[in-house]
Order: structure tokens, then C-alpha cells, then sequence
């Protein structure tokens, strides 16, 4: 038979377990946020890595444009 002690020990057991599940359901969402940042972020660095690259490939174009002005005064 169940004695008080043993019932309040599977009392006390059974709310760390609801905190468990809570705190696993918290850090599933908080993951799950993380990840999404985490995409958003990689697909606005390949954004600025492409705009980054047209940016240098306009400027070596106008430097050599400016080395053949210089070449033909």
C-alpha cells in the first residue's frame, strides 16, 4: 500500500516532469526561431555576397575603362 510519503514523492515527481515538458516545448520553439533567423540570415549574406561581387566587377570594368582613357590621351 501507498504510503503519504510515497504519494507526495510521485506528486513531486510528476510536476518535474510537467516543468520538463514545458521547458522541451519552450526551447523546441526557440530552436525552431533560431533556425528560421538562422535561414533568413544565410539567404541575406548570399544577397550581399552577389551585390558585393557586381560591385567589384563594375569597378575593376571602370578601372580598366580608365587605364584605356589614359592609354589613348
Amino acid at each position: 500500500m501507498d504510503t503519504p510519503d510515497q504519494l507526495e514523492r510521485l506528486r513531486t515527481l510528476a510536476a518535474r516532469i510537467d516543468t520538463l515538458v514545458e521547458r522541451i516545448h519552450q526551447l523546441t520553439a526557440e530552436n525552431q526561431s533560431l533556425r528560421q533567423q538562422h535561414d533568413q540570415v544565410s539567404g541575406e549574406r548570399s544577397q550581399l555576397l552577389a551585390k558585393n561581387e557586381q560591385a567589384r566587377s563594375r569597378v575593376e570594368a571602370m578601372i580598366a575603362r580608365l587605364k584605356s582613357l589614359e592609354q589613348h590621351t
